[in-house]
């Protein structure tokens, strides 16, 4: 069964791209692809020259990338000085650490140099991980939330009857994923930040996932804005994401996630 996401306009920064995404086979099956989401090459931080200082500062530092295990999903590393600093920052979604995440950024990285051909900064999005590639000087410590590159995607599909209780009802379960996201001395150290789950609606199940970079300074804030902001782009329907470079949500009426 093929079905097509929609780009909300209402969120997007980002120039609207046409998309069609392989969603689900079948209801029992899960959407284990890593379909491109969206793009954004951050034209302002101009292009590099080929064999130049910026090229050799990316270069090592994806050869840095290459190494690393990625128990926790993330990365954020530096190299250089401005004009030629580059810093890449990586995050896999929960179900995609360890290996699955270094082909997350394989695929990421051709894609985002297919689409910004030798820009300084750009971002990509895909179902597994974004990535994300800057030349901009960022001050240290934890990254501050700004929100300039959120996006809305949402399925065409709106559920039949009871809207407003199915709203209420996901809005509900993403806070409740927010506040197990940001609770300290989980289990699994390598979870913090993450959280996913199913919600039996009636007859249906709800399906749901919150997520933040781990190197943000407020999660919790980034996580309730991008809920707030459902209602404005995709009330009713039947599956429905949030993304940026900071956190993002999805919630879908069949499983998406790996166990």
């Amino acid at each position: 069964m093929h079905s097509s996401y929609s780009l909300s306009k209402r969120l997007v920064s980002i120039p609207i791209l046409a998309i069609q995404l392989l969603l689900i086979r079948s209801v029992s099956s899960l959407n284990l692809t890593n379909d491109y989401l969206n793009h954004k090459c951050l034209v302002s931080e101009g292009k590099y020259r080929t064999g130049g200082e910026y090229e050799e500062n990316l270069n090592f530092l994806i050869r840095q990338v290459l190494t690393y295990d990625y128990p926790s999903g993330f990365i954020h590393i530096s190299q250089g000085d401005v004009p030629n600093l580059v810093t890449i920052i990586l995050q896999c979604r929960g179900d995609s650490y360890d290996s699955k995440c270094l082909s997350c950024f394989d695929t990421a990285l051709s894609g985002l140099r297919k689409r910004c051909q030798r820009n300084k900064g750009g971002i990509v999005w895909y179902d597994q991980c974004f990535l994300f590639i800057t030349s901009a000087k960022s001050p240290p410590g934890p990254r501050r939330n700004d929100y300039k590159n959120i996006f809305s995607m949402h399925n065409p599909k709106n559920m039949i009857e009871g809207t407003e209780s199915f709203n209420k009802k996901t809005r509900d379960f993403l806070n409740e994923l927010m506040v197990e996201a940001n609770t300290p001395n989980r289990p699994n150290k390598n979870m913090y930040l993450y959280a996913a789950g199913e919600k039996r609606l009636g007859a249906k199940k709800l399906y749901a996932l919150v997520q933040c970079a781990q190197d943000i300074l407020d999660c919790k804030g980034c996580l309730a804005r991008s809920i707030r902001e459902l209602p404005k782009c995709c009330d009713g329907k039947q599956g429905a994401r949030v993304l940026g470079t900071e956190c993002n949500l999805r919630y879908e009426i069949y499983p998406f996630l790996r166990s």
